[in-house]
């Protein structure tokens, strides 16, 4: 068992330098990089292939053992705070960056106008409190499983759990033991995937990097790297703080150990692929409780979202100074309110985000320029993930210290 953690820890660095390759070979090649796209959606679809059962199983298991505990509803309480929380700071920090650097001030609307369309005019209708209520509560808990509704996974998976923590201690241990047992089993495969890591990293950097459109990128790059500097604050900033105040790990011994979980969320861009190795290294190297893990990470790859709430935050300010609109304190409530609600139930996989729809509708902002950053999303996609895993992984040890 330790020869296979040992080879676990390796394969952090090995997929770092899988990457590196990966872009290089992408920028070289351009867009016949896109030959690798099929051993990168392989090792992508392997990875999905466990993750549904893995977040069922995982959430069960932990509602079960937290569930007839004091500290349950503390521990419950605690990490929608830490999501909710983290992701309104997310949002107010991109909207200050934005702001401050202007990164659509001087960029020639004419110039791009072609690129424009009206095809996400109908597409940020938010739901209604009742609808959402009413899509969370599944009418058939297997066909969400089928379907991978994960909302509605996580809900009927909440109430198993809890249900199974107030029977009889002998047949509760019984069925805790047998979820506990097919969880393991779940991480076992996830481990044995990510064997063949570096091969899919490389391939699905090299596509991403070969196919993504540089030509577009250099439109974008101003809003890129005020981007890329938002998630720097946020990661290291406002997450070292937390882990700094409120956990028992220091921050450095922290993203010491959480790279290889940045480095495979990077290149899946799914913080639902990243879900088996960010609960096996919180677990093995961050001392995490199983029943904390079990809880806590399913749940922040379905709803903890704060690169994307900064994303959303910079696309407002991005197309409000591009089209010239002003944006002034209601609009500001707006765009924080429908990021950081709209944040909590997208789904962790990856692709266009049609949230920033809602958002920049919501602040009376045009939507016809949106093609602009889909045309490059899946980089800034990759980056956001790799925040997201990171605020699963910080809000897991913080709450395991008030487990108890």
């Amino acid at each position: 068992m330790k020869k296979g953690k040992g080879l676990f820890k390796n394969l952090g660095s090995v997929i770092i330098i899988a990457m590196i390759i990966g872009i290089i070979v992408g920028a070289i090649m351009g867009d016949s990089a896109g030959i690798f796209r099929p051993i990168g959606d392989l090792f992508v679809q392997l990875i999905r292939m466990v993750v549904i059962p893995l977040v069922a199983v995982s959430i069960i298991s932990g509602a079960a053992s937290l569930g007839n505990g004091k500290s349950a509803g503390k521990i419950g309480i605690s990490t929608f705070a830490f999501y909710l929380g983290t992701t309104a700071i997310a949002v107010i920090l991109g909207l200050i960056a934005g702001e401050i650097f202007k990164p659509g001030v001087g960029i020639s609307v004419d110039s791009i106008n072609s690129m424009f369309s009206n095809e996400y005019v109908d597409q940020g209708a938010l739901p209604t409190f009742w609808e959402t209520l009413i899509g969370i509560v599944p009418a058939n808990p297997i066909k969400a499983i089928v379907d991978g509704n994960i909302l509605q996974i996580l809900f009927f998976s909440l109430f198993l759990g809890f249900g199974i923590s107030s029977l009889k201690e002998e047949r509760k241990a019984y069925l805790v033991n047998f979820l506990d047992a097919l969880n393991d089993a779940l991480i076992f495969i996830i481990l044995k995937i990510m064997y063949i890591a570096p091969i899919g990293v490389f391939a699905l950097m090299a596509d991403a990097t070969g196919t993504f459109g540089f030509s577009i990128l250099v439109l974008v790059l101003k809003l890129f790297i005020v981007y890329v500097v938002v998630l720097i604050i946020h990661t290291f900033g406002i997450y070292a703080l937390a882990l700094k105040f409120f956990s028992k790990i220091s921050p450095l011994h922290f993203f010491k150990k959480i790279y290889k979980v940045q480095a495979v969320a990077l290149s899946t861009s799914s913080s639902m692929a990243t879900l088996g190795v960010n609960m096996e290294t919180c677990e093995e190297e961050l001392g995490v409780s199983k029943e904390t893990a079990s809880f806590v990470l399913p749940l922040g790859a379905t709803i903890n979202m704060d690169g994307n709430a900064i994303y959303y935050a910079l696309a407002a300010c991005f197309f409000a100074q591009l089209f010239g609109v002003p944006l002034g304190m209601p609009q500001y409530i707006a765009i924080i309110i429908t990021a950081t609600i709209g944040s909590i139930g997208q789904a962790g996989v990856p692709g266009p985000s049609l949230l920033v729809v809602a958002v920049l509708l919501a602040a009376n902002i045009p939507v016809l320029g949106l093609p602009l950053l889909f045309g490059v999303d899946r980089l800034f996609d990759m980056l956001r993930t790799a925040v997201n895993v990171t605020g699963d992984a910080t809000c897991a040890v913080i709450v395991d210290k008030f487990k108890d």
